[in-house]
């Protein structure tokens, strides 16, 4: 249950970013959905995968090259989504700094005290 609202809160958040930031454009809510799943997915498979090969370059910008892995991310992501489309690398370098504090912020309250 707490995944399908992490997808929820990503897609709703994605939906949001893109009606602000221009160049990025999303079609529909369902192709929002959809673009949660598929970064989600891309953060467990393949994400680990860059930093692993790009360890010496993030350890030299002192972890900064993070950054351009998480634009990558979303690059991919506008590449295998159809209706979801980024502009440029930097567009998807903000998109990605935007969508991660605010994914940050909404987790926060959603957390359950124990």
């Amino acid at each position: 249950m707490k995944i399908l609202f992490r997808i929820l809160i990503t897609a709703v958040l994605v939906m949001l970013i893109s009606h602000f930031m221009k160049g990025v454009h999303v079609v529909n809510f369902s192709t929002s959905i959809i673009v949660a799943i598929v970064l989600g997915l891309l953060n467990i498979f393949v994400k680990p995968i860059l930093i692993l090969f790009t360890l010496p370059v993030t350890i030299f910008t002192l972890g900064l090259f993070l950054l351009a892995i998480n634009a990558i991310i979303i690059l991919l992501c506008s590449e295998i989504v159809g209706g979801f489309t980024v502009d440029s690398f930097w567009t998807a370098l903000l998109f990605s700094v935007v969508l991660s504090l605010l994914q940050s912020i909404m987790y926060g309250f959603s957390k359950d005290e124990k």
